[in-house]
């Protein structure tokens, strides 16, 4: 541990900024992800608290609240990661629902999830198309009908 000019110790500007990362971080998933990020974050606590933090303090603080992309637009790109990686159920759920929360529409959701089968296959794509079934049926939104 180090004193700086000003008198605090580097540990406690660390941990000053760590938490203002997470503080961020926590903002954003909140205004992104409403209910579920939340629960994502307490259902690691009793086995995993680090990782809960830095999926807040890094995913969200460092890279999603990033003004470069839209939130819309880093949901869109998250799908198709999600859907592409295949095994990812649970994590799509989540970002299929943040998705709709921050504007994009079933028809612009099921649209690139079709888009998705060209690149990673049928299988994934079903896969991703089945969860979203499930998420536009708890929201109600079913049936999808484009324009």
């Amino acid at each position: 541990m180090t004193m700086t000019a000003t008198g605090t110790t580097t540990a406690t500007t660390e941990a000053a900024l760590r938490q203002e990362r997470f503080d961020r971080g926590m903002e954003t998933l909140t205004r992104v992800d409403g209910e579920g990020g939340q629960r994502v974050v307490e259902a690691l606590a009793d086995i995993n608290p680090e990782l809960a933090h830095q999926v807040v303090a890094w995913g969200f603080g460092d890279v999603y609240s990033r003004p470069e992309l839209a939130p819309r637009d880093r949901q869109l790109v998250t799908l198709g990661m999600l859907t592409a990686l295949g095994g990812c159920e649970p994590q799509l759920e989540v970002h299929l629902n943040a998705a709709l929360n921050v504007g994009l529409t079933p028809v612009e959701i099921t649209e690139a999830l079709l888009h998705a089968a060209v690149y990673c296959g049928f299988p994934k794509a079903l896969n991703a198309t089945f969860v979203a079934k499930k998420v536009f049926a708890e929201r109600g939104l079913l049936p999808v009908t484009p324009a």
